[in-house]
């Protein structure tokens, strides 16, 4: 899995790009947390790149969204592909996560 970051303002926005499976799924958390433990309180996860995700990526967007929401934060998601969504309506986490449609959109929200 390939990930990026940038900031944009006071948003911190984490690009992922390829399969969110359990191989990626400690890569991904501990740059979360990097960013998570300081005083981070905007976190964008656009999932334009996400080609799938399993059980262990929908941990560490749970895990993650936890520590932001004691730390006052927001994390809100963007971009999500077809198979990813039908993930997210299945497992009950279009109810958990605010969800754009672009990257702008979600930014725009904050």
């Amino acid at each position: 899995m390939e990930i990026t970051q940038k900031k944009e303002g006071d948003v911190h926005i984490f690009s992922l790009k390829g399969q969110f499976d359990a191989h990626a799924a400690g890569e991904v958390e501990n740059k979360l947390n990097m960013v998570t433990s300081q005083e981070t309180q905007k976190l964008l996860i656009d999932m334009d790149g996400t080609e799938y995700i399993s059980s262990a990526g929908l941990r560490v967007l749970l895990s993650v969204a936890k520590k932001i929401k004691n730390k006052e934060g927001t994390i809100k998601l963007c971009s999500l592909r077809p198979y990813v969504k039908e993930v997210f309506d299945v497992a009950g986490f279009t109810q958990i996560f605010k969800i754009y449609n672009t990257a702008q959109e979600a930014i725009n929200s904050f």
